[in-house]
């Protein structure tokens, strides 16, 4: 039987957006599932007591430098975001949502949320922005963010946080295999080990 790597993500992360960008070639390296598992990160740290590294002046500046390192090294695209830290609760609801009800859209959906985030440095607390960047990647916005105000989307991503919280996790990405915790992006390597 196939391991399986669950992955607790929110989108607001740019680390959780270059662990995205990897896992799912180490999935395919390993015959390995990837289980997507949204969270709201804001819960997390709440929960946890923990707080974004963007917090402490000296240390965001060196997260950010440190997270274009590895983006060169993975070669795929980052820009900080100005925007950033950005208030995902709607988005990560939406995100819920189409997971929950629109499974064969979920990937394309990311997809296009995670590059506006980290890419193309959107605004995405921006209603109007979110739905212009929806649109533009044939998405009604109308259909993907009513769910958010659904309470059973809404008690899905408050179970999802609650359980990995519960599991142990404090921050993201974080990513199980079996029963180990490995957190960050620049823990890929192990993740791939425990694959193998």
């Amino acid at each position: 039987m196939s391991k399986t790597v669950e992955f607790y993500f929110d989108l607001g992360s740019p680390a959780t957006y270059l662990a995205y960008t990897q896992l799912p070639k180490i999935c395919e390296q390993t015959d390995s599932q990837l289980i997507y598992i949204p969270i709201l990160l804001g819960g997390v740290f709440k929960a946890t007591g923990n707080a974004s590294p963007a917090t402490i002046p000296a240390k965001g500046r060196y997260m950010f430098q440190d997270l274009d390192r590895y983006a060169r090294r993975y070669g795929v695209p980052l820009k900080f975001n100005p925007h950033f830290p950005i208030n995902t609760l709607m988005l990560m609801r939406a995100v819920t949502g189409m997971q929950l009800r629109h499974p064969l859209r979920f990937a394309a959906f990311i997809d296009c949320l995670f590059k506006a985030l980290w890419v193309d440095a959107r605004s995405l607390d921006e209603p109007a922005t979110v739905a212009a960047v929806l649109s533009q990647n044939g998405f009604d916005p109308n259909e993907v963010l009513a769910p958010t105000a659904d309470e059973d989307v809404k008690a899905a991503l408050k179970d999802n946080t609650e359980k990995a919280v519960l599991r142990g996790v404090f921050g993201a990405p974080s990513m199980f295999v079996d029963d180990q915790l490995f957190f960050g992006q620049d823990r890929l390597d192990f993740v791939l080990e425990a694959l193998r």
